[in-house]
């Protein structure tokens, strides 16, 4: 059984989380001699997108920040693209640049993404910032995987010689939480929704991260009694929105788990901000 200290709630409410961690980011900003600005590209009108950019701008609002936010029809071409974020990188006003994902079929993803300049990736997605994660040298740790560590620190559990099974393998979450939590001294299991007999090593994890993109894939006979339940997956049944851990039955075996909507996703913003600071303060604007 996992020690911790007292925590009140088992269901880990991510936007008080969220809450705590932007009172001190308005401290941060205040500090700055100029406003951070983030520039954010859309590109065609995705629903899910455009919620997702709402919440950012409304998030930069409450912090002090200066959110840009660039929308552009989906005839815009790859090259038209890459222009901009060029364009961008040079702006020395600019600290941040998000291109919104999942792009349209027709862009490269990878060639979009690592084409934003390192000091201004507030992602953390460019290869560079990646390699320096991996020697335990982060500049920007990806907003989601931040959203992950910052979730196992509300329930005060020590990670050292806990064993952690990651459920998927994405470059936003489990693959930059692998020298994460090495470092922490955790034992890491990385998993698939492919992986055979997934149960086994999902039911032996103290800390389980959920980010496969299955609904519901978890189920509460997956889960070993009194462990800590990560849910990163966001999916859509119907008009409902539903992680990839079964919640309702899931939760009564956890010690900690987090619910979808309210739990990673709140946290995952404000991480995203307080890159965005870190950018601002490394290399502030002129």
């Amino acid at each position: 059984m996992i020690r911790l200290e007292k925590v009140k709630d088992m269901i880990i409410d991510g936007r008080k989380i969220a809450n705590k961690i932007e009172t001190n980011l308005i401290k941060e900003v205040k500090k700055l001699k100029q406003v951070p600005v983030l520039v954010v590209i859309l590109i065609g009108h995705n629903p899910a997108s455009e919620i997702y950019v709402s919440k950012k701008q409304q998030a930069c609002e409450q912090i002090g920040i200066l959110c840009k936010i660039y929308r552009l029809p989906i005839s815009t071409s790859q090259q038209k693209l890459l222009q901009l974020i060029e364009k961008l990188n040079k702006d020395k006003k600019v600290n941040g640049i998000i291109v919104q994902l999942p792009l349209p079929a027709k862009f490269d993803r990878n060639t979009i993404v690592y084409s934003i300049a390192p000091w201004k990736d507030v992602d953390g997605s460019n290869p560079i910032n990646l390699g320096f994660l991996e020697i335990g040298q982060p500049l920007f740790i990806p907003p989601t995987a931040a959203a992950v560590l910052e979730t196992v620190k509300y329930t005060k559990v020590q990670l050292k010689c806990l064993s952690v099974c990651l459920v998927g393998y994405s470059s936003l979450v489990s693959k930059p939480l692998v020298p994460l939590l090495i470092d922490l001294g955790a034992t890491i299991t990385i998993c698939h929704k492919n992986t055979k007999n997934l149960i086994k090593h999902t039911k032996e994890a103290d800390i389980l991260v959920v980010a496969a993109g299955v609904p519901k894939l978890i189920k509460a006979s997956m889960v070993k009694k009194g462990a800590i339940v990560i849910d990163v997956g966001i999916n859509r049944q119907g008009k409902k929105i539903v992680g990839d851990v079964d919640f309702e039955n899931v939760k009564k075996k956890a010690k900690f788990i987090t619910p979808v909507p309210g739990g990673v996703g709140p946290i995952t913003v404000v991480m995203l901000l307080r890159n965005l600071i870190q950018a601002a303060r490394i290399y502030p604007v002129k």
